[in-house]
């Protein structure tokens, strides 16, 4: 359940405003003028779709978890993998390289910051699940 809260989070942060325009010259994709806000969704025009993609796999654990199919990996691990890359990407466009020009004018808002509790809520629940339904080790030379 941690996960798919995290999943809902992380769909939703994409329609609030990720990023705010400084000044007169501060242009995002679509997105242009001094005191402007800018979503997700407007401004990722191509990291869009692997977010929302990331924001569904949550949804997708359940529903495999609930219906208790079988698989060659432990429940939770894929989706784990798949938050970690959301992470990344989100940390990545939201401090190293923001999208846009000039970079200067250009600052994270409220709801870059929902997207990455999101993204590490899904992180969270994934590995949890998945240390739940890994096979246990024995320890070498215990039958």
């Amino acid at each position: 359940m941690i996960a798919v809260v995290g999943g809902l989070l992380f769909g939703i942060s994409l329609l609030f405003p990720w990023y705010s325009l400084g000044n007169f010259h501060a242009v995002l994709n679509s997105c242009h003028g001094p005191d402007h806000d800018c979503s997700g969704w407007n401004s990722l025009t191509i990291l869009r779709y692997p977010f929302v993609l990331a924001a569904l796999a949550p949804a997708i654990l359940a529903y495999i978890v609930v219906r208790g199919h079988a698989l060659a990996w432990p429940r939770g691990e894929l989706t784990a993998v798949v938050a970690v890359i959301a992470l990344v990407f989100t940390l990545f466009r939201g401090v190293v390289d923001k999208p846009g020009g000039p970079p200067a004018e250009i600052s994270i808002n409220w709801g870059w910051g929902v997207a990455l509790v999101g993204s590490l809520l899904i992180l969270a629940g994934s590995v949890w699940r998945a240390q739940e339904s890994a096979p246990r080790r024995k320890p070498p030379g215990v039958l």
